[in-house]
């Protein structure tokens, strides 16, 4: 059933069901670390970096990876929060028993709409896309909208780049024009060729970051040649919409040879803009919120009003106009979809 054809007493009784489950499974992880509190070292502090059904996998002082059981009263874990977690002395499960405050997060609505955590902690988001089909600056404007609101400074990499034909080289070349003078790095690489690898892997040095973006923009290729022993899957395109099939169900945080560490998860269509107001959203579009409160009219739409700061600032060539005719449609979409309480899925 689709989330927009159900009525608020449908909604509310799928509500219930996952308030249950929820409370069946603090239940179940409660018993669970009963079980193994008896005998355990002291705290320690640690770094997730996988979950395993209603365990997660921490990456201890050494690098050894341990499997550790959730105190029930936690919230929801991700993969790079710091811990502090209590090894059992007799070799069997951990307890993790605090967490640590986090510097950002990142969260997506669940099929309920409500926001969930999915990565913690990170200094840079790298939002891949593939120049086939030709990507809208609307749909990276979400992502990079996102990142901005979350705090975790965007770069992009336009992957698949021995794919680009004299056809849609114009068009990319003046979608990254666009980033690169708001002052998002873009940077233009080959996972199968290998252009372009060496200065990704400088940027992804000594940092945790994370590689976002829609199916079949090459994710699991990257990461197939930033860590080929991580085993990524890869998955071919569909035939008919050009999309593809995503290969990564689950969050996962891998150590880099250089140092750092990177997220890997699965493709994000929507970063929980849908609840973002008109207001906010202006926040995440960075050239354009230095210009808020200088237009003429209190109340300016941003569109057609003489003395509008946006628009003047259009004409000089201060900002992009398709930028800001994206900021609108945004803007008006999340309106809608606030006043009808209607949400997109947001699974590949």
């Amino acid at each position: 059933m689709r989330n927009e054809k159900r009525n608020r007493r449908q909604r509310w009784r799928l509500a219930k069901i996952e308030e249950e489950r929820q409370n069946r499974s603090s239940r179940k992880l409660a018993a669970q670390e009963a079980d193994v509190a008896t005998d355990l070292a002291d705290p320690c502090p640690g770094l997730i970096t996988a979950h395993h059904g209603g365990k997660v996998e921490v990456r201890g002082e050494g690098g050894r990876h341990y499997r550790c059981h959730l105190r029930a009263s936690l919230d929801q874990l991700v993969v790079g929060d710091h811990v502090s977690w209590q090894s059992a002395r007799n070799e069997g499960d951990g307890v993790v028993v605090a967490l640590d405050p986090r510097t950002n997060v990142i969260r997506r609505p669940d099929r309920y709409g409500r926001l969930k955590p999915v990565a913690a902690n990170l200094d840079r988001l790298f939002l891949v896309f593939a120049p086939l089909p030709i990507p809208s600056s609307e749909f990276l404007d979400r992502y990079l909208v996102a990142a901005e609101l979350s705090g975790v400074p965007p770069c992009l990499i336009l992957n698949k780049a021995d794919l680009i034909d004299d056809k849609a080289r114009p068009r990319l070349d003046e979608l990254c024009a666009i980033y690169r003078h708001i002052g998002y790095p873009v940077i233009e690489v080959s996972a199968t060729e290998g252009t372009g690898i060496a200065q990704l892997k400088e940027q992804l040095a000594g940092r945790t970051s994370a590689l976002v973006g829609p199916s079949g923009v090459g994710k699991s290729s990257l990461m197939n040649a930033l860590l080929p022993d991580a085993g990524a899957k890869t998955g071919a395109l569909w035939a008919q919409s050009g999309t593809g099939r995503n290969t990564t169900r689950a969050s996962q945080l891998l150590g880099l040879p250089n140092g750092g560490d990177l997220i890997d998860s699965p493709g994000i269509r929507e970063f929980g803009l849908w609840n973002v107001d008109k207001e906010e959203l202006l926040r995440g579009y960075i050239e354009l919120q230095p210009l808020v409160g200088q237009c003429r009219f209190r109340n300016c739409s941003h569109q057609h009003e003489p003395g509008c700061a946006l628009l003047a600032a259009v004409d000089r060539g201060a900002i992009s106009k398709e930028r800001l005719t994206n900021f609108e449609r945004l803007a008006a979409a999340q309106g809608e979809m606030r006043r009808t309480g209607r949400w997109q899925r947001n699974d590949d």
